[in-house]
């Protein structure tokens, strides 16, 4: 599909009244787990755009540019609030969670496995790891606290086991920055994973920022803290691969371009006859954002859309499902690394006095206050091993001891180990 060639509405046209805006959610029973993820996905996505459209406006002085922005703003604010109400009410904070953190792995495997640009693939599967361990501490917190067992809120098409450990996480922030793509020289899907995986990671980070005090207990509230801001690490990652060098208009075209493209994929992937229909609706008023974008850029920069998007036909459908094996593959060979600058490196070829053990020592002074292990720990204490769904044991034999839970690996020299990343060919 080529969203440039398709007829779009006027854009007040998808301007809804309350009735409207007000969907009826999904039944947390009986819903299909990637019917969950892609409604995350695609509330993350409307953010983003929503943000990126409020940030133009505040860098722009041209009234009649602000007021076209401000009109499809708001289009696309009662399009996340509608999607985000789908979202039940019996459903809770922690349980909604894991959604978010299934999400956070399916689609970066999904993204990783299809990913030419080997730096935008290396820190797809760098990130993998540790949003798989995340998966791992909330199912924990989960059962201990709710008595659910989160592979069931998985439909067990993802592991739930450790990944690289959360308290390895916690990097100087200079160390999470990395090289840039130039979106004209780049491909399309390239383009598109870096604003999508950006967009996800950063409605995950808004999430448990603002559930971080609803949590029902103290060691949820932490737990929610310490991962928050591993969350903001990897914003800060993705968001320094995107092409900085687009000017506003041009990346204003990228956003709905990309938004276009995920409602797509989701129509095509969806297996709910109801929220198909919800994504197709969607995709309407999109193609109409779209059309106003490739407008305002002839208009103001006096460019056409294919100076831009060299070709407007979609990539294949992002299509989230179960990525067990590459995850495995991922965590086997690549756990016991660290980064440093726009580099990843292993843990024992850091220099003794790198950045990276000095922030260890200023975040993590002693691991019996890091709240990711505390989790893990009182939750042995009381049922004598870990909660866990994996398919065979850990590829990573350091990991497997379900009695004790690891802090060496991946902040550790010689904790574990491994081989290097691989790009795809």
């Amino acid at each position: 599909m080529n969203p440039f060639n398709e007829k779009p509405i006027a854009v007040e046209k998808a301007l809804q009244n309350w009735k409207q805006l007000y969907p009826k959610p999904y039944d947390k029973r009986e819903v299909d787990p990637y019917t969950k993820t892609r409604i995350i996905l695609m509330n993350g996505t409307e953010f983003e755009a929503n943000w990126f459209s409020h940030q133009f406006a505040r860098h722009v002085q041209d009234n009649d540019l602000r007021r076209d922005l401000a009109l499809t703003r708001e289009v696309e604010k009662q399009q996340q609030l509608k999607i985000s109400l789908l979202k039940p009410m019996n459903e809770t904070v922690l349980e909604h969670t894991i959604g978010y953190e299934q999400l956070a792995v399916d689609l970066t495997a999904e993204l990783a496995k299809r990913e030419l640009d080997c730096n935008v693939k290396t820190a797809l599967d760098f990130a993998l790891l540790e949003d798989f361990d995340h998966l791992y501490r909330y199912a924990n917190l989960l059962e201990m606290e709710q008595g659910v067992y989160a592979e069931w809120l998985v439909g067990r098409y993802t592991e739930i086991m450790p990944g690289r450990p959360t308290i390895a996480h916690h990097r100087y922030p200079m160390d999470n920055v990395r090289k840039g793509i130039n979106a004209k020289e780049s491909d399309v899907q390239t383009v598109l994973n870096t604003m999508i995986i950006t967009a996800a990671e950063q409605q995950t980070m808004n999430y448990y920022m603002n559930v971080t005090n609803f949590a029902c207990s103290e060691m949820g509230r932490k737990l929610y803290q310490e991962i928050a801001l591993v969350e903001e690490e990897h914003v800060t990652q993705y968001e320094s691969l995107m092409d900085a060098g687009a000017t506003w208009l041009e990346m204003l075209l990228w956003h709905e371009y990309c938004e276009c493209y995920l409602y797509w994929s989701c129509y095509k992937t969806e297996v709910d006859a109801r929220i198909k229909e919800f994504w197709e609706e969607n995709l309407q008023f999109e193609i109409s954002h779209l059309h106003k974008a490739v407008e305002l850029l002839q208009k103001y920069e006096k460019k056409d859309w294919q100076e831009v998007i060299k070709d407007g036909k979609f990539p294949e459908p992002i299509c989230l499902h179960e990525n067990i094996d590459y995850v495995r593959k991922i965590l086997g060979e690549t756990v016991q690394y660290t980064s440093l600058k726009e580099d990843y490196v292993k843990v024992k070829d850091l220099q003794r006095d790198a950045d990276f053990f000095r922030f260890q020592d200023i975040t993590n002074p002693t691991t019996q206050i890091v709240p990711s292990h505390c989790v893990i720990e009182n939750f042995i204490r009381r049922r004598g091993a870990d909660y866990r769904y994996q398919v065979s044991p850990s590829p990573v034999p350091e990991l497997r001891n379900r009695r004790q839970d690891n802090t060496c690996v991946g902040r550790k020299p010689d904790a574990a180990d491994s081989t290097n990343f691989f790009c795809n060919d």
